[in-house]
């Protein structure tokens, strides 16, 4: 991830000067204990599944994840020119833990995975991906899904 210091000095400055979008506070909720919880993954790597459609640039929709895929079968559309895919290409675990939630259920530590997660492209204007975050959310209340587990790219 390229820092600001590390830009040509006109991106960084409009870089500075985008408008950030306030959102209201929302308290923490208590929930079960860690080991009763079902897990899923949200992430802005802009993953598909081999097949699917790229994001493109300034989507605000999201891909859904089956879980039980492998890591092979994902590929990263993020069209960032700043973000290093290296350790992605190396294990998708970097980006999307998803054998190391299955590790962490095997061993009680968690409930269980749920049974989709989430991709949306970062770098995506946050107001236009309310709707579609809402949806998200709608669909991991239906997985019974009680801890998200946020992966930013």
């Amino acid at each position: 991830m390229a820092r600001l210091c590390d830009l040509p000095e006109a991106m960084a400055e409009h870089l500075r000067s985008l408008p950030l979008p306030e959102f209201d506070d929302t308290a923490l909720a208590a929930g079960p204990p860690l080991a009763e919880r079902r897990v899923a993954i949200v992430t802005s790597a802009g993953l598909v599944r081999r097949g699917e459609d790229a994001f493109a640039p300034g989507d605000a929709d999201y891909r859904v994840i089956p879980g039980d895929v492998q890591g092979a079968d994902l590929l990263m559309s993020h069209i960032s020119v700043n973000y290093d895919r290296s350790g992605f290409v190396e294990d998708t675990n970097v980006v999307f833990p998803i054998d190391r939630l299955r590790e962490l259920e095997a061993e009680g530590t968690i409930g269980s995975v749920a049974e989709h997660h989430y991709s949306f492209m970062g770098a995506t204007d946050p107001e236009k991906m309310a709707a579609p975050a809402a949806r998200v959310a709608g669909h991991l209340a239906a997985d019974r899904v009680d801890a998200v587990l946020l992966t930013p790219v």
